[in-house]
């Protein structure tokens, strides 16, 4: 059985662009008798299928980029779209931005939407649902079919692709490591399920941390939280059942729920509990105490993720063997919420 064959691998067997193949399958008269033929032939004879996401290729310029979040709900995201926005309107670009909710199906049928002639390219943070199942199917069709995406934040290595991250084990280790320096022994850590790469790098970080300072480690002291809506519950109950001194959050609605439960049980923060969050958004600024953060800078990660995708896609050149992966720095920003 013949494996399946890609519009980019007919193109470079043939020696000609991913264009011309598509327009020759198209019967277009653009494209010379004998060359439609000859891609029409090798087509055939490798049974090639166009699927419903081929239908957008880079002969069809939109001059508009696809961005898919997994939610709106945090800051981080909002401000790595303006981040993309600022950097493609500079380029003469427009951006369409789609949630997946954080549902496979969705971010899916997103990409088949977008890529059915609206758009170029993607810039995307991968869903909970896709990083649980590890099925990148959609991901790969759109790269195989000359369609360049660049990962932000939430990555897979599963996939060759432009990626701009930060480097959230470290970041989190900083994070920790200040928390430790300021005399707190008995941290807890409030995070996602395991699947979500981002989260599970921050418990990397978080438990380096302590066994560098040779401090017990309590998978205890380790909440993972799948669904928001009951994040107070399983935090009040840490609270109550544990005599921890200080609490690093994976984000900043974790954060600020662990300053409201702290409050209603009589505990002052920071006084009597530290508290560290991810993303500088607004509620950390906000918030009663403020809150000290590590800043992703969202901006800069949309800048870049930005500017990688229209590098590519502005590239007279097939450059899949440079695929690059930028990290942004991080740094602590301190508040109210430590001492």
């Amino acid at each position: 059985m013949k494996k399946k064959i890609t519009l980019k691998q007919i193109a470079r067997e043939l020696d000609v662009s991913i264009s011309t193949v598509s327009k020759s399958l198209r019967n277009s008269s653009e494209i010379g008798e004998d060359t439609r033929l000859k891609v029409q032939a090798f087509a055939k004879f490798y049974n090639y299928k166009p699927n419903n996401i081929a239908l957008s290729l880079k002969n069809r310029k939109s001059k508009a980029i696809g961005i898919i979040i997994p939610e709106i709900v945090h800051h981080f995201f909002s401000t790595v779209i303006n981040g993309i926005e600022q950097v493609a309107n500079e380029h003469g670009y427009s951006v369409i931005i789609c949630l997946s909710d954080d549902s496979f199906d969705k971010e899916v049928l997103n990409m088949e939407m977008l890529a059915n002639g609206s758009i170029d390219g993607f810039i995307m943070s991968l869903s909970k649902e896709t990083q649980f199942k590890g099925d990148f199917h959609h991901i790969t069709e759109v790269i195989n079919q000359g369609m360049p995406v660049v990962m932000f934040d939430r990555v897979t290595n599963e996939i060759l692709c432009d990626k701009v991250i930060i480097d959230d084990k470290s970041a989190a280790y900083e994070a920790v490591q200040s928390l430790i320096d300021n005399g707190k022994k008995k941290i807890a850590l409030v995070t996602t399920v395991d699947y979500v790469s981002v989260g599970k790098l921050r418990t990397d970080g978080y438990i380096k941390a302590l066994l560098d300072n040779n401090l017990p480690f309590d998978e205890n002291l380790i909440i993972k939280i799948e669904n928001v809506d009951t994040c107070e519950i399983i935090i009040s109950k840490l609270l109550e059942d544990k005599a921890i001194d200080a609490v690093f959050a994976v984000n900043e609605l974790f954060a600020v729920t662990c300053i409201k439960t702290a409050n209603k049980m009589g505990l002052r923060v920071p006084d009597d509990l530290s508290i560290i969050a991810f993303t500088d958004g607004i509620i950390s600024k906000y918030s009663t105490p403020t809150i000290t953060t590590v800043s992703q800078n969202g901006i800069k990660m949309g800048n870049k993720a930005a500017k990688m995708l229209i590098d590519r896609l502005e590239s007279e050149h097939d450059e899949e063997e440079n695929y690059k992966t930028e990290v942004i720095e991080t740094h602590l920003i301190e508040r109210e919420s430590t001492n």
